[in-house]
């Protein structure tokens, strides 16, 4: 199939989805001098922090200050996870350029992620998202499970597509498809991108793989063929879900970045800058 060699967009979810489920306390100057070089590398989309409880996932506890501390350099959009109406109350405080809300096309995952049907949980949005369009806040789209649930198996991708649908209605500029386990073959990544294309124009997708199986270059190269043109990244591999038994690491920013440049691929990003964020985010994690 021949590419269309449009620009690749790199969300950078590192610091956010990245730390999160770090069994090590990562300092809030940490943190912040992370999120500061990565400013400096020409990245657009920065995910900060997240506004969830603290109890469930202390290490954005202090996400909040995250924000307050921060370098904003213009033409950056940074970012926060929002839960509930409570969440999207705490993040207006920090004037987040966009919020990203989120669900699951596996009712399993959805109870246990959020304590809630995936009916509830679009219950639970719909009670601020009217808000955040008042506020002239962007709101992104997570769709977490969309090949394969931790406790169900195999994802239909019939659920993804009804999923991407309702986020839309929500009116989402952008719905970023969650290979949350990182167990999706490139089979199975068409399959549901074929099924998600029936609700929404590609402009609007974007995909979010995790290496578990050493996969996400794949599904990514499925991806491209498929038009999609953005891309959640973890600088150095961090992250995983907490809520997802054997999801450890998103796909790697630098992996990404030579891969799809290599494809001939312009994203606009700093590779030496982002190997130094790379470096750093390691270093944090093992200090």
């Amino acid at each position: 199939m021949d590419i269309v060699f449009d620009p690749v967009t790199i969300v950078e979810v590192g610091p956010r989805d990245g730390l999160q489920n770090e069994p090590k306390t990562i300092k809030l100057d940490e943190k912040v001098r992370l999120i500061n070089l990565l400013s400096t590398s020409g990245l657009k989309q920065i995910e900060v922090g997240s506004f969830v409880n603290p109890k469930m996932v202390p290490q954005m506890a202090d996400s909040g200050l995250v924000f307050s501390k921060i370098t904003r350099r213009p033409g950056i959009s940074y970012s926060a996870l929002v839960p509930n109406l409570n969440g999207y109350e705490q993040a207006k405080k920090c004037s987040p350029d966009a919020i990203a809300i989120f669900c699951s096309a596996s009712e399993s995952f959805s109870k246990a992620n959020l304590n809630a049907s995936i009916d509830e949980s679009f219950m639970r949005i719909s009670q601020f998202i009217s808000l955040a369009k008042k506020d002239d806040i962007l709101v992104r789209g997570y769709v977490s499970c969309v090949t394969d649930c931790p406790f169900e198996g195999p994802v239909p991708a019939s659920n993804v597509a009804k999923v991407v649908a309702k986020l839309r209605e929500f009116n989402c500029y952008e719905i970023s498809l969650g290979d949350t386990l990182g167990k999706g073959s490139p089979g199975a990544v068409d399959k549901m991108i074929d099924n998600v294309l029936n609700e929404v124009s590609v402009e609007v997708l974007a995909g979010h793989f995790h290496d578990t199986s050493g996969l996400a270059l794949e599904n990514i190269q499925v991806s491209l063929e498929r038009g999609i043109r953005v891309f959640d990244t973890a600088v150095g591999g961090l992250g995983g879900c907490p809520f997802a038994p054997g999801a450890p690491g998103n796909v790697a920013t630098e992996l990404v970045l030579k891969y799809v440049q290599g494809k001939g691929f312009k994203t606009g990003v700093n590779m030496e800058i982002i190997m130094q964020a790379a470096k750093l985010a390691r270093d944090m994690r093992h200090v």
